[in-house]
């Protein structure tokens, strides 16, 4: 049976991770709304969630946060090879980075196959790559900046570290806040692109870092999750309100895709861009670069008026990228950043489909259907044959 373009809508498996209802606008984690999630609780909260299939009480939080706070730190035979690789690549280079780190740190630390390991060990590598991962990701941006690597402050949630890490500063309650918001929302989010890589990978039983380095490599394509950054571009070339309808108009007919908007899923408005909304708002008021919310919600607004008259039916809304990167300005993460920040919390749910895959012990071999030349071809024939040459 052939399936459609995209694998859209087909079902390969069963997971107990989470779903995603597009018609509904509404994703979920192990049950709980993902959105009401992000409101409400902590990343290490969710982390624990993935993991364990509950949510902590106060002691499991306070000592899940300890264990994971401990595995921030990068080992020394990766950190001595951080600068290298710093100076190699273009703007691209910290998640091309990230990939060369985790390969060096799955053989300096010995990760071994996840068909070879136990559960516990599986456990163990899914949350030393997550831990690590940001801390990567953070040294390698201020390293090509000229700038030292900062250490891992264990007094600091995971999403107040990951600020520090990447500004050099303490934030304050609100850029924690609305930061943690955002890495919370995009742990998991169905079967997208890098998670589906990331399953097929594990799915040979190969190890946990193996599967995370193609996930990422899924991961930086412009169609999903290297779109926060272009999404503000947008805004910069837009310039004001009044400009809007006929940048629209231009990239419509030139056959551009309009970064930010429309979403493979939702038949509605993305939940996460809602949520970031508020967010960039109330920043805003709070004095967090208040232009910018404001400026945003302008374009978006007719954005999706023009697009609905030049696409009727389409429905097509601003996604999590066109807010995520108006949040992540608000709170001084540089644009480089953006996808990396996007990536610091998607190892988790990574981490997590790999682990859930892992104890399936399928491998994952679709097929593809040949339209090629009719086969057998005859072989023509040489007139000296290079066979022995």
């Amino acid at each position: 049976m052939d399936a459609p373009a995209g694998l859209r809508d087909v079902v390969v498996t069963t997971t107990e991770l989470g779903d995603v209802r597009g018609g509904e606008g509404f994703y979920h984690y192990r049950g709980y709304s993902a959105v009401e999630l992000a409101r409400t609780r902590t990343l290490e909260d969710v982390w624990f969630l993935f993991l364990e299939g509950r949510l902590p009480d106060a002691a499991e939080r306070a000592r899940f946060a300890e264990d994971v706070a401990a595995l921030r730190h990068v080992p020394d035979e990766v950190r001595d090879v951080l600068p290298a690789i710093a100076r190699a690549g273009d703007g691209s280079a910290p998640l091309a980075g990230l990939r060369t780190a985790l390969s060096l740190l799955a053989a300096a630390r010995g990760l071994p196959p996840v068909w070879d390991a136990t559960p516990e060990r599986r456990r163990a590598d899914a949350v030393l790559v997550s831990a690590v991962t940001p801390t990567i990701l953070a040294a390698l941006h201020r390293l090509r900046a000229g700038l030292p690597p900062l250490e891992p402050r264990a007094e600091l949630s995971a999403a107040a570290n990951w600020l520090y890490l990447v500004t050099g500063e303490v934030p304050d309650g609100a850029r924690v806040a609305a930061v943690q918001s955002y890495l919370v929302a995009t742990v998991d989010h169905g079967f997208n692109a890098s998670t589906f890589t990331a399953r097929v990978v594990a799915s040979t039983g190969s190890d946990v870092v193996s599967a995370v380095a193609a996930a990422i490599g899924a991961f930086v394509g412009p169609l999903h999750g290297g779109a926060p950054d272009r999404a503000l571009d947008s805004l910069d070339e837009i310039g004001s309100p009044d400009r809007v309808d006929a940048w629209v108009r231009a990239k419509v007919s030139s056959g551009d895709r309009i970064m930010g908007f429309g979403h493979a899923v939702y038949r509605t408005e993305d939940p996460r861009a809602r949520m970031l909304r508020d967010i960039a708002l109330d920043l805003g008021r709070r004095g967090f670069d208040p232009g910018l919310a404001e400026f945003a919600t302008a374009v978006e607004r007719r954005v999706v008026d023009v697009l609905a008259e030049l696409k009727p039916g389409r429905e097509l809304y601003a996604n999590v990228e066109f807010y995520a990167g108006v949040v992540m300005e608000q709170c001084g993460i540089p644009r480089s950043m953006f996808t990396p920040t996007f990536a610091a919390s998607r190892v988790i749910g990574w981490s997590a489909n790999v682990l859930e895959q892992a104890a399936g012990g399928k491998v994952i071999r679709p097929a593809a259907r040949y339209v090629g030349p009719p086969a057998p071809r005859p072989l023509p024939v040489c007139e000296t044959s290079p066979v022995g040459s």
